[in-house]
């Protein structure tokens, strides 16, 4: 039995334990905001937070996160009522075009902007590696831009 926390509820999950912690996501608990792009770990559609860091989740056995805290898109969010950051920003530069990688596009922002709350150009270049087929490259830029002045404004952090 593996234990873990997703989007502050404890769950369990009784089965193979090599299973992707994608599929257990979507399939278990029906949280399919998080998607299945290349299935190799290479285009972040699936990047979800473990214990507040951006991992890719398609390639992370279910046991690799027992006891450890899930976050997914779903739960990024403070309130029902209210987005974060990185989710404003993203509606603020209407960055989606087909908005199939734009759930992973969030979560891996939302690590990077803790770990770099005011980067330059370059160092979102650098850094963010998730692939949008799309390209909408230059409106994640500006979101992740927009996403730093939004938590300087708000005097809030972005993780």
């Amino acid at each position: 039995m593996i234990s873990f926390r997703v989007n502050s509820v404890d769950v369990e999950f009784d089965g193979d334990q090599d299973t992707p912690l994608l599929w257990v996501l979507r399939d278990h608990f029906q949280l399919t905001g998080t998607k299945y792009g290349c299935g190799i770990g290479q285009c972040g559609a699936c990047t979800v937070h473990v214990n507040g860091r951006a991992q890719r989740s398609c390639v992370t056995p279910v046991a690799a996160v027992n006891e450890q805290t899930i976050t997914t898109i779903e739960g990024l969010a403070p309130s029902d009522t209210e987005l974060h950051p990185v989710q404003k920003a993203w509606l603020d530069i209407d960055v989606p075009q087909c908005g199939y990688c734009q759930a992973g596009q969030i979560m891996a922002t939302v690590d990077f902007l803790s770990r770099n709350p005011n980067p330059s150009d370059a160092d979102i270049d650098e850094n963010m590696t998730n692939i949008c087929r799309c390209g909408t490259y230059a409106r994640i830029r500006k979101a992740i831009h927009r996403a730093a002045e939004l938590s300087a404004e708000g005097g809030s952090d972005v993780s």
